[in-house]
């Protein structure tokens, strides 16, 4: 049995405009293969409940459509050290931060947390059409998203 290296969690709702970016993401990384020991998983919120997906991985990377306030379909690419706080622009519509979550898993269950998280954000412009889909510029984004978390997969796990 492999030992997990990294998770992928993608983040969203393909009911909501450019929310749906994560999902779109995550479609096409189930289509691909994965560097061996990498987990793919949907989440249809972020936040807290990201939590429930780790499992003592090295690197977690977090796909989601973000407001940093961006030209949409602007791909981010952020560190840890990087990540917005909750309270100074959200990372997504989810609740907590992707911050926050991490730093209170790190108290609650630093034993599962992950040495190196990682975000690709995808800029976003509709957060609140339910039913219409992603803007175009979101849409065109999905694929170098996906495109950005395979490669950063192979950077960041090389041995």
């Amino acid at each position: 049995m492999t030992a997990h290296k990294a998770l992928v969690v993608c983040v969203g709702n393909s009911l909501v405009g450019d929310d749906a970016a994560g999902c779109a993401v995550y479609e096409l990384l189930a289509k691909e293969s994965l560097p061996e020991g990498t987990r793919l998983h949907l989440l249809g919120i972020g936040g807290i409940s990201l939590l429930e997906c780790l499992a003592g991985e090295k690197l977690l990377i977090v796909v989601d459509a973000v407001q940093f306030g961006a030209t949409p379909g602007t791909i981010h690419v952020l560190n840890w050290n990087d990540l917005p706080q909750a309270g100074g622009g959200a990372v997504s519509a989810h609740g907590i931060g992707l911050r926050e979550a991490i730093a209170l898993g790190r108290i609650l269950s630093p034993e599962v947390m992950p040495q190196e998280v990682l975000l690709i954000g995808i800029e976003g412009v509709s957060f609140d059409t339910i039913g219409l889909g992603m803007t175009q510029e979101v849409e065109s984004a999905v694929e170098v998203g996906a495109q950005e978390v395979l490669r950063q997969l192979e950077l960041r796990l090389r041995d």
